[in-house]
């Protein structure tokens, strides 16, 4: 069975703009990678209860630890985006909710071996960068398979006439 995640994709209008806020992984192998590196704040469901409200709990924990931004408690205020296959085979469910965030908290840190087979582990956040970014950033920015989100969020937003 694939791994199974679930995330947030935060977003904001600002003069009549449309920004996304994606977040960059901590660590040496990230470091220096900027295209198709970046990602919705997400976290691998480590209970396998796969209920909606189960995922969007596991979505709102993941955000805070990532960067110390406390989404909405409200599920109205949420926007289901649905989910994504990524290349390594995991699943990801998304939502996406209005914010703003100012400063990035990096509260979840993570142990591995480096250099691989080195027997020398290292400390590192889980994510070194956040920030939001128009479309067309964006789009450049994030893990290509996650680009669906996006397009989703997006569209429910004219469709409401927000955008």
């Amino acid at each position: 069975m694939p791994k199974t995640s679930s995330g947030l994709l935060m977003y904001k209008l600002k003069d009549s703009k449309l920004y996304f806020f994606i977040v960059h992984p901590g660590g040496p192998f990230w470091k220096g990678k900027d295209k198709g590196a970046w990602s919705i704040s997400k976290g691998e469901i480590d209970d396998r209860n796969y209920s909606h409200e189960a995922m969007l709990e596991n979505a709102r924990r993941e955000l805070k630890e990532e960067v110390g931004v406390d989404a909405p408690m409200e599920e109205e205020k949420y926007i289901y985006l649905g989910e994504i296959t990524q290349k390594s085979g995991k699943v990801v469910h998304a939502w996406a909710f209005e914010g703003d965030f100012f400063l990035l908290q990096c509260t979840s840190f993570a142990e591995i071996e480096w250099p691989p087979k080195s027997g020398k582990k290292i400390k590192f956040p889980e994510v070194d960068k956040a920030g939001f970014f128009m479309e067309k950033e964006a789009m450049e920015k994030i893990n290509p398979a996650q680009i669906p989100f996006v397009d989703r969020l997006k569209n429910y937003l004219k469709e409401a006439n927000k955008i």
